[in-house]
């Protein structure tokens, strides 16, 4: 029978430099799903590469004294590298500086211009140069750009432009027909109310103020401007021809059964891009998923604190398994995940090394010791037995559901509870005591038996995430992979086989003050080096000073009873929007014990909608409600706020409960 196919891409990566440890988790959140796709019997075409033009590169190959094809080409070996070095199965890595793409986006534009989708004139507005983008004023945020925060320029230049507006309406009705078209749903409610809903600007698709681009043949002045060259790369890269036929490849895999992005690029994929394929009568992907972001510990990843994170430098330290469990396993569905070095260490050492590599150390080391290697099935089950056997049966299931539905951290969650469920059945079973007594030797190979087995289930499962890890355990077990089509029946491994003589470690525990301790000479604080450099001899005096304070124009003093008064509560926010026509507020609803409040803030400059969803927040609740930009808001969301204006929501510092008192 003829395998299904399932072509999925990535968002291809921007060749301005290398990619840090965030960039880099969505090329193994990719892969993993690549991976586990393969393993239920798809035809898997897995596509990824690098974005190449732009102004931006063109002023950082300047700046380098290199042409920008020799700075491309640079930074595409760099990140080709670190893909290679996360072990991802990619089966393509396009990039757009490749002669095919380059021609097809010029046919491209030229049959869009001449289908009168694309018209010259001029655009005049404000410029972000990193993101690429023209925004109006409208569209700013505090004067400076809605998407990264960085000042704009304004500007004015000859360009054309795509009628969005064309196929606004036909998008509109394809999200609403299509529910699974963009995930997750807090991605689509963003994109109908704050952009397709509220009516579609026609979009710049040429430059002329530089010159890395691709031409527009027909007007040698112009070239292609970024997303209408970057977002191709989808079709051209399986072989689509603008006029033409195209390949046998492309006529098989296309429409993608999935674009995997991050949040932040959403827009892009589920508005631009549906209608460009509209605009070449071609069918849309499947599915779009905007995944969350990775965040550093201790705030955004900054150069000059010395905080960012590599692939590489991680993988020096944990190992590449370790990096990619890390950032599967810690990274939710919807909200965004935090990493750092400490949490990398306590999960090595509580997950990997414990709970796993532990696991695995002990099974092995008792079968050498009790049976010589052999591990066999006598027949002798107890009742113990039949929660571990129904636990190893249920976990395939369980992960092919949670993968349907791209929650890959809740699919590893389910492999772990299957090795927590081991170590606990060898906690009850006691393989220790059962082999001071003779005759409960064969109930004690029917333990061990049982714990291979079931190890062996969960180290096949693990392949699509820990590969490397996988093939380790299944080796020292000397364990036949089955299938997960085969995964249907209990007690497949052969009984008689013999594990591995000496266990190898396959995570050893690392002491967190020693890591801590090398990362800090890896990376000292930019500051802190630029200190030593200099010679500068106050730095005793520099190192005495205090943290900055902050004093505030004292308010007059109340009573306890006035204090009594206000009623403060931890609430949950289960959904945020942005309030049309402000550039300030945002809408909140929040989870209050048994009670939902609607709370309007104006934070919009801090926090984006999506950033707001899932966090516990000290709420005003009994603040007399009003209306703010003609919606009424039922509380007060409480924020601390420093001398440069910047505002930080009140958390709990444990985990509380929705509704609990603060008092």
């Amino acid at each position: 029978m003829e395998k299904k196919k399932y072509y999925m891409t990535t968002a291809i990566a921007y060749a301005s430099g290398k990619p840090h440890i965030g960039n880099t988790y969505e090329i193994v959140l990719a892969d993993s799903i690549a991976r586990f796709k393969r393993a239920q019997g798809y035809d898997v075409f897995f596509q990824t590469g690098t974005d190449e033009h732009g102004q931006k590169i063109e002023l950082k190959a300047k700046e380098a004294g290199v042409t920008p094809q020799q700075f491309v080409d640079a930074a595409a070996g760099e990140i080709k590298r670190i893909w290679d070095l996360m072990n991802t199965s990619y089966d393509k890595f396009i990039r757009t500086t490749d002669d095919y793409h380059e021609i097809q986006v010029q046919k491209i534009f030229k049959k869009l211009y001449e289908k009168g989708d694309i018209y010259k004139g001029y655009y005049e507005g404000m410029y972000c140069t990193p993101c690429e983008s023209f925004f109006t004023e409208s569209q700013l945020v505090d004067g400076k750009c809605p998407d990264c925060g960085r000042p704009v320029t304004p500007a004015r230049e000859e360009a054309y432009f795509f009628k969005m507006s064309k196929y606004a309406d036909r998008l509109i009705e394809h999200i609403n027909t299509h529910p699974e078209f963009i995930q997750p749903v807090s991605r689509k409610n963003e994109m109908m109310n704050n952009f397709l809903l509220p009516g579609l600007q026609d979009l710049c698709v040429s430059r002329t103020s530089f010159t890395w681009g691709i031409p527009v043949d027909f007007d040698p002045k112009h070239v292609t401007y970024v997303w209408l060259d970057a977002l191709t790369n989808y079709i051209t890269g399986v072989g689509y021809d603008c006029g033409g036929e195209g390949t046998e490849q492309f006529k098989k895999d296309w429409p993608a059964d999935l674009h995997l992005i991050g949040k932040d690029i959403i827009r892009f994929h589920t508005i631009y891009w549906p209608i460009f394929l509209m605009a070449l009568d071609l069918p849309l992907p499947k599915q779009v998923f905007g995944h969350p972001w990775l965040l550093q510990g201790d705030g955004k990843m900054s150069k000059s604190k010395g905080n960012v994170l590599y692939a590489d430098e991680l993988v020096d330290f944990f190992g590449v398994d370790a990096v990619r469990y890390f950032v599967l396993h810690e990274m939710p569905f919807e909200n965004d995940g935090v990493i750092s070095w400490e949490l990398m260490v306590e999960r090595l050492n509580s997950d990997l090394a414990n709970t796993l590599g532990n696991l695995v150390n002990r099974t092995i080391s008792m079968s050498n010791k009790y049976f010589g290697g052999e591990v066999r099935s006598t027949g002798v089950f107890e009742p113990v037995d039949e929660e571990l056997k129904q636990v190893a049966l249920d976990t395939p299931k369980k992960i092919a559901a949670k993968m349907e539905e791209l929650r890959v951290a809740d699919a590893i969650t389910e492999i772990f509870t299957l090795f927590k469920r081991c170590n606990k059945y060898i906690d009850e079973t006691m393989p220790w005591a059962l082999a001071k007594d003779e005759t409960k030797k064969d109930r004690l190979a029917e333990v061990l038996y049982n714990l291979v087995e079931s190890i062996a289930i969960g180290a096949e499962l693990l392949e699509a995430f820990m590969p490397e890890t996988s093939e380790k355990i299944l080796a020292q077990l000397n364990a036949q992979k089955r299938g997960l089509d085969a995964m249907d029946a209990y007690g497949q491994h052969e009984s008689g086989s013999r594990v591995t003589e000496k266990p190898e470690i396959l995570f050893a525990r690392l002491d967190m003050k020693e890591v801590l301790d090398k990362v800090e000479k890896l990376h000292p604080p930019v500051e802190e080096a630029e200190d030593k450099a200099s010679g500068d001899e106050n730095e005793t005096g520099a190192e005495n000073q205090e943290e900055a304070v902050i004093d505030i124009e004292p308010k007059a003093e109340i009573t306890f009873d006035d204090f009594e008064k206000l009623q403060f509560q931890v609430g949950e926010i289960i959904a945020c929007e942005e309030v049309k026509k402000s550039r300030k507020l945002l809408c909140s609803q929040v989870k209050i014990g048994s009670q939902v409040k609607q709370i309007v803030s104006g934070i919009k400059a801090h926090y984006t909608a999506q950033e707001m969803v899932g966090k516990k927040v000290m709420v005003l609740v009994n603040l007399k409600p009003a209306k703010l930009a003609g919606i009424v808001s039922e509380g007060m969301l409480l924020c601390a706020e420093d001398e440069n204006g910047e505002l930080a929501l009140m958390t709990p510092e444990k985990p509380m409960p929705s509704g609990a008192e603060i008092c």
